[in-house]
């Protein structure tokens, strides 16, 4: 499954590979230099290797905190090296807690500070090295796309503006010849649809991309049928924008991609095991949160008048309502006059306590009781009020699909979309509800677990 998790692609995946090989053998060299071969022959061989690689995780946790895998952010040289130094630095204060309580991980007297020296040095000449092959070697695929829809135009401008990806549109293919290229690409219409053969062997094309809207119809489809036959790839804009960006393009989808395209398997025993994984988390959660749980009820006691926790109806699968239970972040009787509206980002309903209660989701916390009594699940999509789910679901086309699964203390939308309160907003989140629901499996969750920790921590929340 391609493209699935979004931020971790080939590259990525390249960098934490090496740079984990980097950084072991930065300490390793910093141990052959401070205590000599003698030190870590024989029997402190494979002790002084197992240190090297706690050391390793350590840095490589704080690389991924530090957005250094999110090749997006760290586009920038100088950028780069910032949040390197920051990260090294965060491993070294973490690594001086951890020996001070266990000073058997000590790799050995100053051996550190050397290995600091030079995981610094390897690390950034790695980068600058990598920056220069991903430069020089140039994009992984080259796409040439038939069609100039709002799909189409889409799909070319988030590639073309995610350059990480490591993908090129050569051009666009159309019907009409006169039609000008899309406004504010780079990549212009380079051909009609009768010349894809010639283009495709002129420009190096590895995948071509149709959008069956402009192409029904009007495709060669025996030349096609002999550039397939002779190696050519072809793809449908909804597959590759999925594979590539994470979600799937809810405008201009049509029912029947949906219903032939792999995914959307839902088997007996993934049921069970992520309601397995969802009893042991959420009951484990709630004992060590239990005195976080406490103090923050205290807080909401304290510092505002009126109830501690907050009730509201919300859909859940199938449509099925049900109450969740939150922590109350805003004042008492928000909505008495105005009913149910959408929640903005510097809400001034929210109290003090409220806005650092959303801001590390310390006002979920309750849910996990919901997570327990069956009604939502520990990843998935986010429970709407049945207000919003009526409106979105008349404006909103497969608004309803999102229903079919349970939904979820945090999710794919939830990480990959900053906060959004609108018609518009619920559309870029359904997007990636449904990417979820096509690929849901553990790993996924897992991944999705680590996101929203990393959200949390970075206080990145809504």
């Amino acid at each position: 499954m391609r493209g699935v998790f979004q931020g971790l692609t080939r590259r990525a995946v390249g960098l934490v590979a090496f740079e984990s090989t980097l950084i072991v053998g930065g300490v390793i060299a910093a141990a052959l230099a401070r205590l000599g071969l003698d030190g870590i022959q024989g029997d402190e061989l494979p002790i002084t290797l197992s240190k090297a690689v706690f050391i390793a995780a350590v840095c490589q946790t704080s690389f991924y905190f530090g957005e250094l895998y999110n090749l997006k952010v760290v586009s920038d040289r100088r950028e780069m090296f910032i949040r390197v130094v920051q990260s090294l630095g965060i491993t070294s204060l973490i690594l001086g807690v951890v020996y001070f309580w266990f000073p058997g991980l000590v790799i050995g007297r100053g051996v550190f500070l050397i290995a600091a020296v030079l995981v610094v040095v390897l690390v950034i000449a790695w980068r600058l090295c990598w920056e220069w092959l991903a430069r020089t070697v140039g994009p992984r695929e080259r796409l040439l796309i038939i069609g100039t829809n709002a799909a189409a135009i889409s799909l070319g401008q988030e590639l073309h503006e995610r350059r990480e990806l490591g993908v090129e549109i050569v051009g666009f293919i159309t019907a009409e010849a006169a039609v000008v290229g899309p406004a504010g690409m780079p990549s212009s219409i380079i051909g009609t649809v009768e010349e894809i053969p010639a283009l495709v062997k002129r420009h190096n094309v590895d995948r071509v991309v149709v959008s069956l809207t402009d192409a029904r119809g009007r495709l060669p489809m025996d030349k096609l049928l002999d550039m397939k036959l002779a190696g050519v790839t072809f793809d449908h804009v909804a597959s590759v924008y999925e594979e590539y960006t994470g979600k799937i393009a809810v405008e201009n989808l049509r029912p029947s991609w949906l219903i032939f395209s792999a995914g959307f398997k839902k088997s007996r025993l993934l049921t069970a095991s992520k309601r397995l994984l969802d009893l042991v988390v959420a009951s484990i959660g709630i004992i060590l949160a239990s005195p976080l749980i406490a103090l923050t009820a205290l807080a909401v006691r304290l510092t505002s008048p009126g109830p501690i926790l907050y009730h509201q109806t919300r859909v859940g699968q199938n449509g099925r309502l049900f109450t969740i239970h939150k922590f109350r972040s805003m004042t008492v009787d928000a909505e008495a006059k105005t009913g149910a509206v959408w929640a903005q980002k510097h809400d001034p309903r929210v109290t003090p306590i409220g806005r650092i209660m959303r801001k590390t989701r310390l006002d979920e916390l309750p849910q996990l009781w919901n997570v327990l009594k069956g009604d939502m699940s520990l990843v998935g999509p986010r429970p709407e009020r049945p207000e919003f789910v009526e409106e979105l679901t008349r404006k909103i086309p497969f608004y309803g699909q999102r229903h079919v699964i349970k939904p979820g203390l945090t999710g794919w939308a939830q990480v990959s979309y900053s906060y959004g309160a609108s018609v518009d907003d619920a559309l870029e989140k359904l997007q990636y509800d449904l990417f979820y629901i096509k690929h849901l499996n553990p790993a996924l969750d897992l991944f999705i677990v680590f996101k929203t920790i990393k959200t949390v921590v970075l206080r990145r929340g809504t």
